[in-house]
């Protein structure tokens, strides 16, 4: 499992330099201020979440068990894909002629937040919880 998260990690912060790329030249001519900013806010989360499953899956056992490694990178996982993906669509939705995905990818983002703030949680308490440090 560690193998495929790490994989995960490195072509999820591939796709987040491309992204970064994408945002800080094409889409800076086209898109608003507003959406540029919320565009690069995917792109901010999309990194860090990354960043923090390969961190996770090297992390010795000592610190958190292996399965909740697991768990807790299912979760930023998840948060990546509801979180950033869909605040990239509805950023670009009018250039990508997709306006009338915002009511149905609106009420996505929130719940992707959700669950990148309950891997946080999950770790602090898989933490807090190994007997083997003190």
């Amino acid at each position: 499992m560690t193998k495929t998260y790490l994989s995960i990690a490195a072509f999820s912060m591939a796709i987040t330099v491309i992204f970064g790329a994408l945002g800080a030249h094409a889409l800076a001519e086209v898109l608003d201020p507003a959406q540029l900013d919320s565009f690069k806010t995917g792109v901010r989360y999309q990194a860090w979440h990354s960043l923090a499953i390969f961190i996770l899956m090297l992390l010795p056992e000592v610190y958190i068990s292996n399965r909740a490694k697991s768990r807790v990178a299912m979760l930023f996982v998840a948060g990546i894909i509801l979180f950033s993906i869909s605040i990239y669509l509805l950023a670009t939705r009018n250039i990508l002629n997709i306006e009338s995905i915002a009511p149905i990818v609106g009420p996505i983002t929130p719940l992707g937040g959700i669950l990148l703030i309950s891997g946080w949680i999950l770790m602090g308490i898989a933490i807090l919880r190994s007997n083997k440090i003190k």
